[in-house]
């Protein structure tokens, strides 16, 4: 990940392999300078946010072979804009969020204290949960 930090402080995991997602198709939510969108956010989709996305025009679930996209479908986990996420957080339809897999650049954008709403990592093992 070169370094890149999530928005918990620690090193950025992955974000989801299956369908590949991140801005670089890397499976991360991976940002630089040509990710104008700020696709930072590791969100798991839900059919609420799925329809808020193509209520504003932005279609995740047709698939766009040409851009490498897939569709996507309730329980695919996707880097998505910071933007939109906060706009769907506005309108009651913001999908969960693994910020393990949370780039930190989405603090730019959306304030740690509206992330961790949406948390819903799953710790490491069992010992992490009963801390």
């Amino acid at each position: 990940m070169n370094g890149e930090r999530n928005v918990l402080g620690g090193p950025l995991e992955p974000c989801g392999t299956d369908p590949v997602t991140g801005f670089y198709r890397d499976g991360c939510c991976s940002t630089g300078p040509e990710d104008l969108g700020s696709h930072t956010l590791c969100a798991v989709m839900t059919e609420e946010f799925l329809a808020h996305q193509r209520s504003i025009g932005n279609d995740l679930s047709t698939p766009m072979p040409q851009y490498r996209f897939p569709g996507l479908v309730p329980g695919d986990r996707w880097c998505v804009t910071a933007r939109n996420w906060l706009r769907a957080h506005f309108d009651g339809a913001a999908a969960p969020l693994v910020l393990a897999s949370t780039h930190e650049r989405a603090l730019d954008i959306v304030p740690l204290d509206v992330l961790l709403q949406y948390r819903i990592d799953v710790p490491d093992t069992i010992e992490d949960l009963e801390d």
